[in-house]
């Protein structure tokens, strides 16, 4: 693929990230465009060789060696259309996808691995200034009426897919915009609306209708729902989050991630001029140290936090790839995003031991101790307590699953021991004609993983609609049997 040595030529090549006293004035997204001719090498860096692990570290099966062949040969249309191929909304996935893809790439072996994703989202960026990316309406109207509960990345894939194969697709959001996560979740700053935007416009003309304030068992009627449509699907997702049960939880100050994120996103859509959730000249504390306290710590900087503290429990990762964690697996290795290079400070191996009351029922510090893997459970380090100021607490722990509600029970969907909604292999509940794609049956997860989820889920949907489909599957969910 590519040029035949061009791994031995060329070495990797990313993206350059704007200053950072400049892209801390704005919300825009933090890269530089990529120069075109550097994109080419970094294609022709694929290596041909033979067995692509990266198809299989990827969830969606991305063709990732074809799509590098083309870039490097400049034949963007079909490159596009390769990529098209196997996901939905590249666009999406180029952004916000860590990329396990690249974990799995062959020349990671013993050298930096292919820039896969940046391939990737340079091809359907450049799709779309091209005007390559153009409805595809369906030919053939099946008369089947689908609803999707849950407009995140995992029900826009069932949708777009469902609506290409002729079905009529509703989608049911309970916010005031269409999107999830993807709207409200994540900051202006990793992935600007606008790519949101002009891809829901597609899947408007397309013939995929959108529903605002949708609140599915309040608004919207459950009973009334089934009895209108064919089959339906959730996708939720995992939005129930983890809380930190310590004494102080109840002081003013503390709030979840989830709470603080869609605020500031708000603002930038044009909703509120401040935000009432403010860092301004406070000290953060944000605990959890994975994405989500990332794109924490980017949005308090942006809005000019006197100074973050971001903690983990688990101990610092290592530069390299453990002994344990051999290629082709997800790299445990220390990584900085864009938000860690413009300021905070990461604490590790750290829990909190309580919050602290500034005497008027505020928070006003964490007491913290150490903690030491023994066994298999956390312990901790006699006489290691620090305390550290927190005018702001951010929670930031990850989610536990999906919410549970009347309208669940309603369905009379079973759940699994984790407390996901259970599904067979068809992506099928328990109750015939009910189907669930994404975090609300896997559990959190990559937003790579919603797209194929819900890829999957179509096909399952069409099959079960029609007696057959030719829609593509291609991931087989790994939840728990149902019950």
């Amino acid at each position: 693929m590519g040029e035949t040595t061009g791994f031995l030529k060329w070495g990797r090549s990313g993206p350059t990230r704007r200053p950072v006293e400049l892209r801390l004035k704005d919300w825009k997204e933090v890269y530089e465009p990529f120069d075109g001719s550097i994109l080419k090498s970094q294609a022709g860096r694929c290596m041909d060789c033979g067995i692509p692990f990266c198809n299989n570290g990827c969830p969606l099966g991305n063709l990732i060696p074809d799509w590098n062949d083309l870039v490097y040969r400049e034949h963007w249309q079909d490159a596009i259309e390769r990529l098209h191929a196997t996901n939905n909304f590249p666009e999406f996935t180029g952004r916000l996808c860590p990329a396990p893809c690249e974990s799995a790439c062959v020349l990671g072996i013993n050298q930096d691995p292919v820039s896969i994703k940046q391939v990737e989202v340079t091809i359907i960026d450049h799709a779309w200034n091209e005007g390559w990316v153009t409805p595809q309406i369906p030919t053939l109207q099946t008369g089947k009426r689908v609803a999707i509960i849950g407009s995140g990345p995992a029900g826009l894939a069932v949708a777009q897919q469902l609506t290409r194969a002729g079905h009529e697709v509703v989608v049911l959001e309970r916010a005031d915009r269409i999107g999830g996560l993807l709207r409200y979740g994540i900051p202006e700053f990793k992935m600007e609306k606008s790519h949101l935007d002009r891809r829901l416009d597609q899947m408007r003309a397309e013939g995929t209708e959108f529903r605002t304030n949708a609140d599915v068992g309040g608004a919207v009627d459950v009973e009334i729902l089934l009895a209108s449509h064919d089959a339906i699907v959730m996708a939720c997702g995992a939005t129930a989050w983890r809380d930190l049960d310590v004494p102080g939880r109840e002081l003013a100050g503390i709030h979840q991630a989830m709470e603080y994120l869609p605020i500031a996103n708000k603002v930038q859509e044009g909703d509120f001029s401040d935000a009432s959730i403010d860092a301004k000249g406070k000290n953060v504390v944000i605990i959890g140290g994975g994405d989500t306290g990332a794109d924490c710590l980017g949005t308090s900087l942006r809005q000019g936090a006197k100074q973050v503290i971001q903690l983990e429990i688990m101990p610092r990762p290592p530069e390299e790839r453990a002994a344990d964690n051999p290629w082709p697996q997800w790299s445990m290795i220390y990584r900085t995003s864009s938000a860690h290079e413009e300021g905070g400070e990461r604490l590790f191996s750290v829990n909190t031991e309580k919050f602290i009351d500034d005497g008027n029922g505020n928070v006003r510090a964490l007491l913290l101790n150490e903690v030491e893997m023994v066994n298999g459970r956390f312990e901790k380090k006699e006489g290691s307590e620090i305390e550290i100021p927190a005018d702001l607490v951010f929670l930031a722990m990850g989610f536990v699953g999906p919410e549970k509600g009347s309208w669940i029970e309603q369905l009379g969907v079973a759940l699994d021991e984790r407390g996901n909604v259970a599904r067979g292999a068809d992506y099928q509940t328990n109750v015939p004609g009910i189907f669930v794609a994404g975090d609300m049956g896997r559990g959190q997860s990559l937003i790579v993983w919603a797209i194929a989820e819900g890829r999957s889920c179509a096909a399952g949907v069409d099959t079960y609609l029609m007696g057959e489909t030719s829609l593509p599957s291609p991931v087989l969910p790994t939840a728990r049997p149902l019950l």
